[in-house]
This record gives C-alpha cells, structure tokens and sequence, in this order.
C-alpha cells in the first residue's frame, strides 16, 4: 500500500499540472455544452491530461476517473484516482475568478489523500487520511460556529435548476435562518471553505464523485461533519454529501435541507 504522504503528494503535483494548463489556456479556449448550461472547454481537457500524465507516472495500474472521462466503473479497482481538471467550468469561461483544481484517490471507496487548488490564489488545500487537513503549509481547522444565526453557508445547484429541486427548495427555508448563503460555482472550493473556517456549512444533492471526493476528505479531516447530503454515511459513488463545522450546527441544518 503506497504511503498517505506520497499519495498526498501525488494528488499535489498532479493538482498544480492540471492548474498550470488552466492559466495558459485563459483567452484562448473553445467551448462546447455537455448539456444545457454545462459546458467543457480545451483547458478542462488540457487538464485532465495533465493531471493524468503525472498520476500514470507515479501509478500506472490504479483507476482514474475524471470529469470528462466519466467510467464509474473505475471506482471498483483497488486504488482509483478521482478527478476534476476545472471545477467552475463556467465561471472560467466568464473569467469570474473562483474555480479550481480537484484531485483525490480512494481505495475500496474510501478517500485517502486529496487536493484542491486556486490556481488563481495559489493556494494549495490538501489532506490525507489521519493526517489532518493543511492550507499550504498551515493546519486548518472548521470553524466553531454552532449556531444558524451564526453561520455562513454554500450551496451547489445542478445546472439545470427547476423551481422544485430540493437544493432550491433548501435554499429558500435555510436562508432567512442564516447571515447568508453563499453560490460561488464551484463545490471544490465550497468544500475547501468550509475546511478552513471560511465557511460554517455546505451542501448539494445532485453532484458527482469528482467534485466532492477531495473536498469532504479536507472537511473531515479539519473536524468537521461529513454525510451524504440526505443524511447517512457519505457514499463516493453517490457524490452528494452535507458538510458543517460542527455536530450542533450540522443537526439544526439536516432537517431543512430535505
């Protein structure tokens, strides 16, 4: 078994090769909608590549599933790499400046080491399982807020958001409860926040391996909840979870999230 440090630094190496081809595509990309409102560009591409190179150069027989290869299959070997090469895909093709890059692994469906990086910050979040959760070369912890009155939250909606979506539905009952609510574009980052005590709380129902697996081991690993987004054990292959703080703030918001 590979040791949590080197796989820690793997997932790093491979996290900043994907963000450096995401900074020299900036202006000069292509686009093309996966669906309406979901689009993947040349830099996710480039990415995705990049991050994969460095990972088959370290690990060529483990599992890689990334955003723009998408084979759950691949969550069934031993060892599986989770990717997302451009979380905030959107507000990248705007130039809105909060996007990243997510790299995790996970054996048996269990996380073990994960990075998210601000390419644009330059900030580097990254844990390993048992080994707490760091900001570049500093702990990081959840923040102790316990209370909705107290509490900044994020949510994630799908990009194809009806009226009647319980992420939506969420949004309006835990809003008027909260200081605010916060939908930045990128779930990574969201997870990455609440981490560092940037934020209190976060969650999303529809969502995929690839944006969370990094993010709720960063959360976990700061101290924070960590459970699928209905309540119950997190569960990879699902994706969704719902994160906070704390255990007191976590169980005021539960029940409003649906």
């Amino acid at each position: 078994m590979p040791k949590i440090s080197q796989l820690m630094a793997t997932c790093e190496a491979a996290a900043r090769a994907g963000a450096q081809e995401l900074m020299d595509w900036r202006g000069r990309f292509s686009t093309r909608e996966k669906s309406a409102r979901d689009l993947v560009t040349d830099a996710d591409l480039a990415s995705q590549r990049a991050i994969e190179a460095v990972i088959r150069g370290q690990f060529p027989d483990h599992g890689f599933l990334g955003e723009e290869d998408p084979d759950l299959e691949q969550l069934n070997q031993p060892y599986c790499w989770v990717v997302d090469p451009l979380d905030g895909t959107l507000n990248y093709v705007h130039d809105f400046p909060f996007f990243a890059v997510s790299v995790a692994v996970a054996k048996e469906g269990k996380v073990l080491a994960g990075v998210v990086f601000d390419p644009l910050r330059e900030e580097c979040f990254r844990a390993g399982l048992g080994e707490g959760s760091w900001l570049d070369g500093s702990r990081i912890a959840t923040s102790e807020t316990t209370t909705m009155e107290q509490a900044l939250l994020a949510v994630s909606f799908p990009p194809n958001i009806q009226v009647d979506d319980p992420d939506f539905q969420a949004f309006l009952k835990v809003t008027p409860l909260c200081q605010a609510v916060r939908r930045t574009g990128s779930a990574a980052l969201n997870l990455a926040y609440v981490a560092s005590g940037r934020l209190d709380a976060h969650w999303a129902h529809f969502i995929y391996p690839w944006d969370s697996a990094a993010g709720v081991l960063l959360v976990a690993e700061a101290g924070g909840v960590v459970q699928a987004s209905r309540g119950g054990e997190f569960e990879l292959a699902k994706g969704n979870y719902s994160v906070a703080s704390t255990r007191q703030l976590y169980d005021t918001l539960r029940p409003l999230i649906g």
